[in-house]
């Protein structure tokens, strides 16, 4: 395995887990456990910044003329990246509703 399919693969991992974290946060919450909510919220902002950094590293690659293949990984890992940012913006609304009603 080359350092960008590393790469790729730890964008697909850390994607990954952030997006567990945040439905996590999510059952926690629908539970009544606000502060592990929360806990949960800040593992998957902290994991997906991880991502984003992976991902900044192929964009930096790119730039520098080292073209990234365009490969069913590739797209795989923009998918997990892109469906977890979204799914951690979601948990908080909804980590944000539960703390409301309580």
């Amino acid at each position: 395995m080359d350092e960008q399919e590393q790469v790729v693969i730890n964008l697909i991992v850390n994607s990954g887990s952030a997006r567990s974290s945040a439905i996590e946060a999510i059952q926690y919450a629908k539970a009544g456990d606000l502060a592990k909510a929360e806990e949960s919220i800040q593992q998957a902002k902290e994991t997906v910044n991880d991502a984003h950094h992976a991902q900044t590293e192929l964009i930096q690659a790119e730039i520098r003329g080292e073209k990234a293949p365009l490969n069913l990984l590739m797209v795989h890992a923009q998918d997990h990246l892109m469906t977890s940012l979204l799914c951690i913006d979601l948990a908080q609304e909804f980590v944000d509703v539960y703390n409301k009603i309580k």
